[in-house]
């Protein structure tokens, strides 16, 4: 049993006699029941690194595929976002996905279980809102530790970066914001949800050659994602009203 605690085989630990009964029941050879050990530790080993990835991560609770309408977005086509979360290949070439729509259309919700999705497939993701991140680089760049910062962040494989369009116009936000644009480019994969499209980004950046530059780059190895329909916060506060409205006499 010491052993078992020096490696750190806790499934083993916990499990060995349970299946040992059981293999005797079943008669199950010595590498059959090695086997079953082996799977039930990767198994346990595997739900821990996820548990630990999407703390991380740190995604918003509650938004799975399971409990999203696509129903609402009748000009969507679920299997194609749908074929980015099964697969890490567009990871692990640094493409990024840009979802665009009016507020409340459920860019964040699919940001989210996308996230998620990519934790489950073995990739490290982090998602933040524009404003938080861009206030955690104007800090390290106030502090002489901006390209530090930056680094930091490349230990995510997907950066999600959600409400870009809340980004205050000034030089101070966007230049970081283009800095971190320059540094992941064709090295690390970033996912965003905006509001505005790019015809409207000069409200984001200060320059217009910078709002070229930085199109430029996040369009260039980039599938762009539009969501149209109405706000499901405007559609569920209409039923609300909808359903508190008196009844006819």
């Amino acid at each position: 049993m010491s052993t078992l605690k020096h490696l750190k085989l806790k499934h083993f630990l916990d499990q060995w006699q349970s299946l040992e009964h059981q293999a005797t029941q079943e008669h199950w050879s010595y590498a059959q029941f090695l086997l079953a050990l082996a799977q039930g530790e990767a198994s346990r080993r595997e739900q821990n690194r996820i548990t630990r990835a999407l703390a991380e991560a740190q995604l918003p609770s509650a938004k799975s595929w399971t409990n999203f309408e696509f129903d609402h977005l009748s000009e969507f086509n679920p299997a194609a976002m749908m074929a980015f979360a099964q697969s890490i290949a567009w990871i692990e070439s640094a493409s990024n996905l840009l979802l665009f729509g009016p507020s409340g259309t459920g860019k964040t919700h699919v940001c989210a279980a996308l996230g998620r999705s990519i934790v489950e497939l073995g990739k490290r993701v982090k998602f933040v809102s524009a404003t938080a991140l861009v206030q955690q680089l104007q800090l390290a760049k106030l502090q002489l530790e901006l390209q530090a910062a930056l680094t930091k962040l490349d230990r995510y494989d997907l950066l999600i970066i959600d409400d870009l369009g809340y980004v205050k116009k000034s030089d101070v936000e966007t230049s970081v914001l283009f800095e971190l644009i320059a540094h992941r480019y064709e090295r690390k994969s970033v996912m965003i949800s905006a509001n505005q499209p790019f015809s409207q980004w000069d409200t984001i950046f200060t320059d217009s050659m910078m709002t070229v530059a930085a199109i430029d780059r996040w369009v260039h190895h980039a599938t762009i994602f539009e969501f149209q329909a109405q706000s499901f916060r405007k559609q569920a506060a209409a039923q609300r009203s909808a359903n508190t409205q008196p009844s006819p006499a």
